[in-house]
């Protein structure tokens, strides 16, 4: 008899752990099928969009462009990938690994190019994997690295954003039916996450958490600092450059806002680089303040000085990495290990 209860007991228990799995497993189908379902929906909306765009207008616009104006823009596009460079040495000064800090920026410049033009998970994470993996890092350290740098952008970029929205910079969108108020009050909350993060890393200094068996802190309020510092720069970078290409007709606040929103967008679509999404936002939030062509013109120059250049030189210190790593595989976990 004790025998059936224990047997019935754990019959009724398997039944409600697969009846939790379902649930589970719907929601994991969901999501593998929702994102590029997505991404394919708005891609098709800005296909059907394309004739029209004033292809001709924007050609115009880039013979147009004076070379020392976008050599101006090369520039500020090489130092914002040489700053997200230095996300990593955070992390790097954080998780106190023994990596050589050119290599640990290398491995961040090449991630980024690539997370740029083929999406985060093939250059964020999958690269930045790899290549640490081959400079001989452990997977908790990657993590860690990774979660900081993450961390690291978003945060600056909530300052921004949160500055401009406060200030009032920016006007709420007709579509999003808030109030000049409500707008300015999204703004301080993004200002006072970013602070409390700040806060919270000084007063947990030291603290260590477990989270799927394995251990974690918060960096210190000073390396928090930074992280906001070198973050916010970058987007700064980034809409500088943006500002030039449009001939400083729109207002710097407003074209860095729609540099970010169109950012805040590329995240949620599931679409390599963006492809289509960048220029659909300005098209949509600026057509009224520029005309097509000019617009179209700024955003093609944009995406070849900031994405697909880059890229070239992602390419290239990735084949110079992967190199390194196989001519002193010795040295390499060497130095990831040496005290």
């Amino acid at each position: 008899m004790p025998q059936t209860a224990a047997t019935a007991t754990l019959s009724a228990e398997a039944d409600h752990t697969d009846a939790a799995s379902v649930p589970q497993s719907l929601w994991r189908r969901c999501k593998r099928w929702a994102l590029p379902v997505l991404g394919i929906v708005v891609l098709g909306l800005l296909l059907s969009h394309a004739h029209k765009v004033d292809w001709a207008g924007a050609w115009q616009a880039l013979q147009r462009y004076p070379a020392w104006l976008l050599l101006g823009v090369l520039a500020l596009s090489t130092a914002s990938h040489a700053l997200y460079g230095c996300f990593d040495l955070l992390g790097r000064l954080h998780t106190r690994h023994k990596l050589a800090a050119w290599r640990t920026w290398a491995i961040a410049v090449t991630s980024y190019a690539f997370n740029l033009n083929l999406g985060s998970l093939v250059g964020g994470v999958a690269m930045r994997a790899r290549l640490y993996a081959r400079a001989g890092l452990d997977e908790a350290t990657v993590a860690q690295i990774v979660g900081l740098s993450l961390a690291t952008n978003w945060l600056g970029y909530g300052l921004l954003a949160g500055g401009l929205f406060a200030a009032g910079a920016i006007d709420p969108p007709r579509q999003a039916h808030l109030g000049v108020v409500a707008f300015r009050a999204i703004g301080v909350l993004m200002i006072a996450l970013a602070i409390g993060y700040v806060i919270a890393c000084g007063l947990t200094r030291g603290k260590r958490w477990t989270l799927r068996g394995r251990s974690v802190q918060l960096p210190s309020a000073r390396l928090a600092l930074l992280q906001i510092s070198l973050s916010a720069c970058n987007w700064a970078l980034m809409g500088a450059a943006m500002y030039l290409l449009l001939g400083q007709k729109v207002p710097y606040a407003t074209t860095l806002s729609v540099l970010m929103a169109a950012s805040i967008v590329g995240v949620f679509t599931p679409i390599p680089a963006g492809l289509g999404v960048l220029e659909a936002v300005y098209l949509a939030l600026l057509s009224g303040s520029v005309r097509q062509g000019t617009l179209m013109g700024a955003v093609l120059a944009y995406r070849a000085l900031y994405y697909l250049l880059p890229l070239g030189g992602g390419v290239l210190m990735y084949l110079l990495l992967e190199r390194h790593a196989s001519t002193h595989p010795d040295t390499a976990a060497a130095d990831a290990a040496a005290t």
